[in-house]
This record gives structure tokens, C-alpha cells and sequence, in this order.
């Protein structure tokens, strides 16, 4: 008998099993780091517990789509969420069929973690990846059905000599492994014997391995994933993204799939880098609502001085760090660009908002001089 070349060829498929010590120990850390970060939601507030969610969500979703090399227009998605969410909206942010669609998918996999997956439901998914006022793609795709009887192949390389990579289950059969998948999904969610964060790594790993659509099965894999995790916390409300952490380490991911795929039934390699990435995606959120206790902090402490609006724009955009911010302090060619002012008017301002106590310039002078966010515990933006 021919060894078998994928995991769903062997006998026992889909009876996955894993084994080692980091599992439980990565599990425990996952659990305290999900403790973390509910109870700084909890201090955050109503009103920066829904912006921090609003940006996560669009984290999600933007990085999902990267990961299979999509690029979104992100004021649109955010005009989209923010419409379902209850949160203003860009001004700029013109809602379009696919944020639409994608804003859609994302908050019915969060916030109604409570209804089945069943076969209707992923189909409407589907169908929200590809609206047909957007689709115009060079092959034909089957929106909002099973794939077909060609073979489903992950490949890369020269058209004549492709390295294959991956090769999903036949369609023949594929209806039951599907209904399969949909059972377990169900049941296991009210199953005590299996750790809701485990459950959420294998039915990544089921879902993406069976690979039954003729394209979006990423993105709907991830879709999945978030649902489960709504579900093994119990609240609609998600403050952290998993698909970003795995848009940073994309190769990695593709090749622990690759690896486990052609394996036999022990996922414990996958596991593995499935809870380190939520682990990771938790301490990344938890960094975020510091830096939005931070800034409520910091208003709290300097409500009372009058400021223009473009003092109060940089200022914002100082205390949100990370991307948004400046990771060595703002100059004054970079105040006028952000407030769009004059440079004496920048100059004039960057001086008021020292003096007030708002920020500190930073050694150096001339040109160079640059200024950071004073902080009332000293800690500094970088």
C-alpha cells in the first residue's frame, strides 16, 4: 500500500491528535493574556472599548485580504463597520458593495456567535466575498456553492513545471466532509473536553484543508477562526486580531500548513504556532488599549486648556502611536504637514504646546529639534 502523500488520504482522517508540554502551557498563557485584556477593556470605557473594537475589526479584515494579496481601500471598510457598529464614520470613507460585503462577514461571525454554522450561512459568507456588482474576475468562480470537479491545488513556480504545495480533498465525497465539518463545529462547542481555543486552532486547520470554494477559503478560514474564538469568550465584542499576527509571519503560516498537510494526523506542530499567534495577536491588543487608557489619561489631565483643532489633531496623532504616531518625536515640518499650517504657525504652536505641558522637546536644535508627547508618568512614546 502507497503511503499516503496528505493528511486527509490517511484512514483515520479527520481524528487529529497532538501531544508535548508547550500545548497546555501556551493554552494557560493564552487564557491569562484573554483575562488581561478584557479587564483593560473594562477600564477603557464604553466609548473606547467600541473604537478599539471598530479598529480591530478593520484590522482583520484589511490584513485577511493582505494575506492573500488584496489591498483594501481601508476608509471604506472602516465607513462600512462603523455603520454597523454604531461609531462614526470617516467623512471620506465611500461605502462600496465589497465593504459592504466584507464589513458584513466580519460582524456576523463576532457578534452573532451564537447562531449555527450550518450550510446556508457560509454560503452567505461566500456570497459576500464576491458581490456581483465588484466580481469581474478572468476564470469563472461559483459564488455561494461548492467548488468543482477540478482538482484544488496550491502551486507555485513555472507554469510547465509547478511545484505543488498542497492538494485539497476530491469533490466527489466533498458535500459529507463539509457536513462533517459542520457537525463537529457544532457539537464541539458545547463539548467539555475539548479546550475552546484548541477548537478554534483545528477547525482552522480542518476548514482551510479541505478548501471548498474555488477561491476565498482564506479568508473565509479566518472568518471561522473568529467565530470560534467569539465563541470560546462568550461576547461579540472582539479588541484583537489574529489575522494581522499572521500577515507578519505569512511564510511562516503557509509553511506549518504545508508541513502539517502532508503529515499524518498529529497537528501538534500547527497548534503550536496557532496559539504563539494568538498569543501574540492578545499581547498586541493589550498594547493598544494602554495606549487608549494612555491617551484618556492624558486628556483627563490637560482637559482644560483651550487648543486649536490642528494642535488637537497632531496631538491625537502622537498619542496613538504605533504606525499612526511618529517614533521619534514630531519636528516642525512634519506639524505643518500633519495640521496643515504655515511654518511660523507650527513653530508658534509646537511652543504653546510646550509651554502648556502637553510636550517636551527632545535634545537637539535648529532644524532638528523634535518634541514627544509629555506624559504625566514620564514614560516616553517610543
Amino acid at each position: 500500500m502507497i503511503d499516503p502523500k496528505w493528511i486527509w488520504q490517511h484512514a483515520d482522517w479527520p481524528a487529529f491528535r497532538w501531544h508535548g508540554d508547550r500545548v497546555p502551557a501556551l493554552l494557560r498563557a493564552c487564557q491569562l493574556a484573554q483575562g488581561r485584556l478584557l479587564g483593560a477593556v473594562d477600564s477603557a470605557g464604553t466609548e473606547a472599548g467600541l473604537e478599539t473594537e471598530l479598529d480591530a475589526l478593520l484590522q482583520n479584515i484589511v490584513t485577511s485580504s493582505a494575506i492573500e494579496g488584496e489591498e483594501l481601500n481601508a476608509g471604506s471598510v472602516r465607513s462600512s463597520l462603523a455603520k454597523r457598529l454604531g461609531v462614526d464614520g470617516d467623512a471620506d470613507g465611500r461605502r462600496t458593495p465589497r465593504s459592504e460585503g466584507l464589513a458584513e462577514l466580519m460582524v456576523d461571525a463576532t457578534q452573532h456567535y451564537a447562531s449555527p454554522l450550518d450550510l446556508p450561512r457560509l454560503f452567505h459568507w461566500h456570497r459576500l466575498l464576491f458581490p456581483a456588482e465588484e466580481t469581474l474576475l478572468p476564470v469563472r468562480i461559483r459564488v455561494g456553492e461548492l467548488r468543482g470537479d477540478e482538482p484544488m491545488q496550491v502551486v507555485s513556480g513555472r507554469l510547465d513545471k509547478p511545484t505543488v504545495h498542497f492538494e485539497a480533498p476530491p469533490r466527489a465525497g466533498l458535500d459529507t466532509q463539509v457536513d462533517t465539518f459542520l457537525a463537529w463545529f457544532d457539537s464541539s462547542a458545547k463539548a467539555s473536553t475539548l479546550d475552546p481555543l484548541l477548537r478554534a486552532g483545528i477547525a482552522h486547520f480542518w476548514f482551510v484543508t479541505l478548501h471548498p470554494f474555488d477561491d476565498g477559503n482564506g479568508r473565509l478560514t479566518r472568518a471561522i477562526t473568529d467565530l470560534a474564538l467569539a465563541q470560546a469568550e462568550h461576547q461579540a465584542i472582539r479588541f484583537y486580531t489574529m489575522s494581522a499576527s499572521i500577515l507578519a509571519d505569512r511564510s511562516g503560516y503557509y509553511r506549518v500548513l504545508e508541513e502539517s498537510q502532508k503529515g499524518d494526523l498529529d497537528i501538534t506542530a500547527w497548534l503550536l504556532w496557532f496559539l504563539q499567534t494568538l498569543l501574540d495577536s492578545l499581547e498586541q491588543a493589550l498594547l493598544r488599549i494602554d495606549r487608549v487608557l494612555g491617551k484618556a489619561r492624558f486628556w483627563r489631565q490637560h482637559g482644560e486648556y483651550v487648543l486649536s483643532a490642528e494642535q488637537r489633531k497632531v496631538i491625537n496623532r502622537l498619542l496613538d502611536g504605533g504606525e499612526r504616531g511618529f517614533a521619534d518625536g514630531i519636528n516642525a515640518s512634519q506639524y505643518q504637514a500633519v495640521a496643515k499650517v504655515s511654518k511660523a504657525t507650527a513653530t508658534r504652536h509646537l511652543g504653546d504646546l510646550t509651554e502648556k505641558g502637553l510636550l517636551r522637546r527632545l535634545p537637539g536644535g535648529g532644524r532638528s529639534t523634535r518634541y514627544e508627547i509629555d506624559w504625566p508618568d514620564g514614560r516616553a512614546t517610543r
